[in-house]
């Protein structure tokens, strides 16, 4: 099988692996959660009808009662009778509640109630953390020569200086993100989630795709919402997709600053050069003399110095 098929194999089976951790997190903490939740509502039920039987209230019973509603409502179980029937640990809730846990969201509004599912958490984010990051970096590592080796090289090839190319595409990569991945999707948050304006919806998408995840602003937990178990998927490929271009623009900027000579200004490590030569490989192989890689003048440019040019350790006066 050609290498470039096997690469696109391998990645197509991380990503199918990927679900599959989601869907067994998602079982997992939907039934060690789900029937402590189920508990936690009926001593919330109980506890309202005894307050609401009491001919007069005292500051004992209330106290008890607010401590309870307070604790309750910290896990997400809320005593209103519009809420009561929403779960938060159904299989499309703990798939969500996965999704977030892996990729470092976290919004902290649903979060497990017993010491199984804490420690659960424990162990499936330990395996969970990693290899999502991975899943995104080979995704990031696919869409490296369509999205910018490729564009870069046009532009270069249409007359451009390289470091003016590399500006301009990592511009408009900016806007691209900014556009795709920002306002229209905020525009879909504050038409779906009616407490969100516009805003709420830009500082969501901000907030999650810095993975914050600060938790103040969560989808699909308005009572009664349609389509709450779609909606929450479609976010969980969001906030994927999301992360992935983030990533993607954040080493475009690395590549860029590189060959501007920022990363020397400022001493920072550069790319690997053998990671840079991954990203240059073409998809469709030909002729080496047919294959003018781009970035050629940044390499040229980013050429080591001949040995006793520069000092070297050894050559250093101990005294």
């Amino acid at each position: 099988m050609h290498s470039l098929g096997r690469s696109w194999l391998l990645l197509t089976g991380f990503i199918l692996f990927y679900v599959i951790y989601l869907l067994f997190g998602a079982l997992m903490f939907s039934s060690i959660e789900r029937p402590v939740e189920d508990k936690l509502r009926q001593e919330m039920e109980v506890l309202k009808q005894e307050f609401l039987n009491q001919s007069c209230v005292n500051s004992t019973s209330l106290e008890r009662f607010l401590v309870k509603v307070l604790t309750a409502n910290k896990y997400g179980v809320s005593v209103l009778a519009n809420n009561s029937a929403t779960s938060n640990w159904d299989l499309t809730s703990s798939m969500f509640f996965a999704n977030t846990l892996v990729t470092t969201v976290g919004y902290g509004q649903t979060t497990p109630l017993s010491d199984t599912g804490k420690a659960f958490s424990i162990l499936y984010a330990l395996i969970g953390v990693p290899f999502t990051m991975l899943v995104l970096t080979a995704c990031v590592q696919r869409i490296m020569c369509p999205l910018v080796l490729s564009p870069v090289s046009l532009l270069q090839r249409s007359g451009m200086e390289p470091r003016p190319a590399t500006f301009l595409h990592f511009l408009l990569l900016l806007l691209l993100v900014v556009l795709c991945f920002f306002v229209v999707p905020a525009a879909v948050f504050s038409s779906v989630e009616l407490s969100w304006s516009f805003l709420d919806g830009i500082y969501f998408c901000f907030i999650s795709l810095c993975t914050i995840g600060l938790g103040d602003f969560v989808p699909g937990t308005q009572p009664g919402q349609k389509y709450r178990q779609l909606y929450q998927v479609t976010v969980m490929v969001y906030l994927f997709l999301g992360l992935m271009m983030m990533y993607l623009l954040l080493r475009t900027f690395h590549k860029m600053a590189d060959l501007h000579g920022l990363t020397t200004f400022l001493q920072l490590p550069r790319c690997d050069e053998s990671d840079l030569e991954d990203d240059r490989e073409p998809i469709i192989e030909g002729k080496p003399e047919d294959q003018a890689p781009p970035y050629q003048t940044e390499k040229e440019a980013n050429k080591h110095l001949k040995p006793g040019s520069h000092p070297v350790y050894n050559t250093i006066n101990s005294g």
